[in-house]
C-alpha cells in the first residue's frame, strides 16, 4: 500500500492552465488531473496535449498525481491514454469501472508502452455493479487505489440526499472493505457545497471514522479541513507514544500486555500506534 498521506485528494481541471500551474504550491495531498468530467467536449484534445505537457514541465513534488482519463469505452479515452503516457504518469485514474475486466483492459494498454511500465492503476468506485464487483477490481493487476464516485453512485442508485449518507453507507463500505482486503488505498466521495464548512467538516470525520484515508475535493477552499480531519491529532499521537513506551517496558519485564490510562495494551494497539505515527511522520515529511 501507498504510505504517503492521501488526506486531500483534489480535482483539477485539466483545461485549465492557470489552475494546473497553481496547483503546484497547493496543500493538497494528491491531484487528480481531470481530462473526464471537468472538460468540455469540444476541449477534449486540447486538455490532454496540455496536460502531457504540464505534467513534463512542472514540478508537483512527491505528491500523488492521478490522471483521470475518459473511459476507454469513449471516444476520447484510447487518444488520452496515448497523449498522456508520454509524460510517464504515475497513475492513470479509470472511470466508470463495473468489473475486474475494465482495468485488466487498461493494465494490458499500459504494459504496451515503455512510458507506462510503472504506472498504476486508481479505479472510479461509482456504479452499483462496480460496487458489487469490489474486491475483484481490487486485486486486478497494477491496481493503487479506490475513488468513490459518490455522485454517479448515488444517481444510479436514486437514492436521496441525507447528511448522514445512511442511503449509500452500504455502498461506501463494501468498496472499503475491498480496498482494505486487498492493501490498496480508499479515497471518500466529494462535498459539493464547498462552502459549507461545517457540512465538510462532519462528512470528513465521518469517512474518516470509516476507514477511508482522505477525501475528494472540487475547490482549494476545502483543503484545509480535509487535512486536519485526516491527520493525527496531538493527543492521538501522544497516545500512541505512550502505548509503546508502555509495551516496550511491559515486554522487557517479560509481560504479554501493558495498561495505559486505565486501558489494555495489546500488539494490535501497538501495530495501530506505529501506523498513527508513521502516517504523523510523512505529512511532516510532505509539508516541508
Amino acid at each position: 500500500m501507498d504510505t504517503r498521506p492521501f488526506r486531500s485528494v483534489l480535482y483539477i481541471p485539466g483545461s485549465k492552465e492557470r489552475a494546473l500551474e497553481k496547483a503546484t504550491g497547493l496543500a493538497a495531498d494528491a491531484i487528480i488531473f481531470d481530462l473526464e468530467d471537468a472538460v468540455a467536449l469540444d476541449e477534449k484534445a486540447r486538455a490532454r496535449r496540455l496536460l502531457a505537457e504540464t505534467l513534463q514541465s512542472h514540478d508537483y513534488g512527491t505528491r500523488a498525481k492521478l490522471v483521470r482519463i475518459n473511459a476507454l469505452s469513449s471516444e476520447w479515452g484510447a487518444d488520452d491514454l496515448d497523449v498522456i503516457a508520454q509524460a510517464q504518469p504515475e497513475a492513470i485514474l479509470l472511470p466508470k469501472v463495473d468489473k475486474a475486466a475494465d482495468i485488466e483492459e487498461l493494465a494490458r494498454r499500459l504494459d504496451a508502452s515503455p512510458h507506462t511500465a510503472d504506472t498504476r492503476i486508481w479505479a472510479m468506485m461509482e456504479s452499483p455493479l462496480g460496487v458489487l464487483n469490489a474486491h475483484a477490481i481490487a486485486c486486478a493487476p497494477r491496481m493503487a487505489g479506490f475513488i468513490m464516485g459518490t455522485n454517479d453512485l448515488a444517481k444510479d442508485m436514486g437514492c436521496r440526499y441525507r447528511a448522514d449518507r445512511l442511503p449509500l453507507m452500504m455502498s461506501l463500505q463494501l468498496p472499503l472493505l475491498a480496498a482494505k482486503a486487498a492493501g490498496i488505498v480508499a479515497i471518500d466521495g466529494v462535498y459539493n457545497a464547498f462552502k459549507d464548512e461545517d457540512g465538510l467538516r462532519a462528512e470528513c470525520e465521518q469517512g474518516r471514522d470509516m476507514g477511508f484515508d482522505g477525501k475528494t475535493l472540487i475547490h482549494p477552499a476545502q483543503l484545509s479541513i480535509a487535512n486536519a480531519v485526516f491527520a493525527p491529532s496531538e493527543a492521538e499521537i501522544d497516545l500512541a507514544q505512550r502505548q509503546i513506551a508502555a509495551f516496550d517496558a511491559a515486554t522487557a519485564r517479560g509481560e504479554g500486555v501493558a495498561v495505559v490510562d486505565g486501558k489494555i495494551v495489546e500488539n494490535l494497539h501497538i501495530v495501530s500506534a506505529q501506523q498513527i505515527l508513521a502516517k504523523a511522520q510523512a505529512i511532516a515529511e510532505l509539508t516541508e
